[in-house]
């Protein structure tokens, strides 16, 4: 594995100019491969340097949820059934926040597509699905690439109190407010 490895990072880091469209494409290539996200990140930062690496691979991780986007609406009969089975998981009431999904976006073994799938649920719309995945991108591109490395070598000790942290934080940035519909209000009343 670590010999493939370096061969990925000599055949992108010598292919000059198209380098950064090769790395772009290698995210979009990533979930056909069952790559981690934060892998490929790792090795945008090994590359490209923190900078450039965060930038490629902010517009990789963009790209790949545009596409999940266009594939779950035009398959609604598949999204209704992840749906379902999200409601009989969850519970029907179970949306989660924008910054709670930027939390779960740091999660390194969190599917990177089911997070996706609950920005498609609070977005009203293709531009504000973009934006908001944007924003929660931004902070996985950032770190993975920045402090890739620096995570690899922590002690089980580090990883547990950001663990704690991050599920801290989750719980602070949840939804303070629940809608019942009147039908589902009654519909549980009788």
């Amino acid at each position: 594995m670590e010999q493939h490895v370096m061969q990925l990072i000599h055949l992108i880091g010598e292919s000059g100019v198209l380098a950064p469209v090769l790395f772009i494409f290698l995210h979009i290539l990533r979930q056909f491969l069952f790559i981690p996200v934060g892998f490929i990140c790792i090795l945008g930062g090994v590359i490209f340097g923190v900078v450039f690496g965060t930038i490629y691979s902010l517009i990789g991780v963009t790209l790949v949820s545009l596409y999940f986007y266009g594939l779950v609406k035009s398959l609604p009969k598949s999204y209704k059934k992840v749906i379902t089975l999200k409601e009989k998981w969850l519970g029907r009431r179970s949306t989660l926040s924008l910054g709670q999904i930027t939390i779960l976006r740091l999660v390194p073994f969190l599917h990177f597509h089911l997070i996706s799938l609950c920005l498609i649920e609070i977005a009203r719309n293709f531009k504000e699905y973009t934006k908001f995945s944007l924003f929660t991108n931004v902070p996985l591109a950032i770190v993975y690439t920045s402090l890739g490395n620096w995570l690899n070598q922590l002690s089980i000790q580090w990883m547990m109190a950001i663990l704690l942290t991050l599920g801290i934080l989750f719980y602070v940035l949840r939804r303070k407010e629940m809608v019942i519909k009147w039908h589902d209000f009654f519909a549980n009343a009788s």
